[in-house]
């Protein structure tokens, strides 16, 4: 087993108080006025909600190969390790209020985690103990079912302050059957190569659509203690769900955006911003049904851009 304790429970700090403001210079007694400076034609270029939406789609969306975007099923389960009583359960009730935002069902008390955050003065070295104590839980072997080795490589070798790593299933979205074969599983009695595959009805057979979706078995995130001291409970709670609740690219480049994912690039985000909240309700409302995997991010897209809608006429 995997020694989880750390030598003392570390709290999370709060969050360092803001600049009121930027100084004056000093004021100049040989002050010169320069006049009026020519700056030439300015260009000011805009991008509509629509582009931009479908940049960030496709910027910060991580799916596995050749599979569709997946998403949590039912219930989500969110268990802390490492972090003292308060702040951990801040975190549990926060990822599982947001969770329950999107129509999942949050776990009761005893269940059994299938979103594990864990803290860690040595994140690196208790992710390379996971994944070699634990590697079928990282890798279970099923096709489209995790992003590679080089990406698991990645995640054991990161130096960000929050890294994580995501199990998805395909699914019969019709029945919830799994519909991909995991190593060593079979119907019983195994006699013939079709017993080791699952079986699946197809209802309506379609060129353009498929009944076979994507969904989130499990998610694995680690804290860097040496590095998230300075941040708030709701500040990382925030952030935390955002990367447990979607698949998103850790490599991705999100400082275009007003998003909690800039959180370590621009500590002044306090939480979840109506971006986030538009694309986590966008990627849970899409029917996920079309069979191209460019079309399947459009859906998707335009799912986030009713949310934009709606979520600006609840602000108004």
């Amino acid at each position: 087993m995997v020694a989880l304790a750390i030598a003392a429970l570390l709290a999370i700090a709060p969050a360092p108080p803001q600049p009121t403001g930027i100084q004056d210079p000093p004021p100049s007694s040989a002050a010169v006025d320069p006049g009026p400076v020519d700056l030439g034609e300015v260009e000011v270029t805009g991008r509509t909600l629509d582009s931009m939406i479908r940049s960030f789609v496709n910027g910060v969306a991580a799916p596995n190969r050749r599979r569709g975007l997946a998403r949590w099923d039912g219930q989500v389960c969110v268990g802390v390790a490492n972090l003292r009583g308060e702040p951990a359960q801040y975190i549990v009730d926060r990822v599982s209020t947001v969770a329950e935002d999107l129509g999942l069902r949050p776990g009761g008390p005893g269940c059994r985690p299938n979103v594990l955050v864990v803290a860690s003065d040595r994140p690196s070295e208790l992710a390379g103990e996971l994944v070699q104590e634990q590697r079928q839980a990282f890798r279970r072997g099923g096709s489209g079912m995790d992003r590679g080795g080089s990406a698991l490589r990645a995640f054991i070798a990161s130096e960000a302050p929050v890294r994580w790593w995501q199990v998805s299933m395909p699914v019969d979205s019709e029945t919830g059957q799994r519909a991909t074969r995991i190593p060593g599983d079979c119907i019983d009695p195994c006699s013939s190569p079709l017993h080791y595959a699952p079986q699946i009805s197809v209802f309506a057979a379609s060129r353009l659509s498929t009944q076979i979706v994507d969904q989130m078995y499990s998610t694995v995130v680690i804290l860097d203690m040496n590095k998230i001291s300075g941040f708030s409970a709701q500040q990382l709670a925030d952030y935390v769900a955002m990367v447990s609740l979607a698949q998103i690219d850790p490599e991705a480049d999100t400082s275009g955006y007003a998003s909690i994912l800039n959180l370590f690039e621009a500590p002044g985000t306090t939480g979840l911003t109506t971006w986030d909240t538009a694309y986590l309700r966008g990627l849970y409302d899409a029917e996920r049904t079309r069979r191209n995997l460019r079309a399947g991010r459009m859906e998707i897209a335009d799912s986030i851009h009713d949310a934009h809608r709606d979520l600006r006429g609840d602000e108004d």
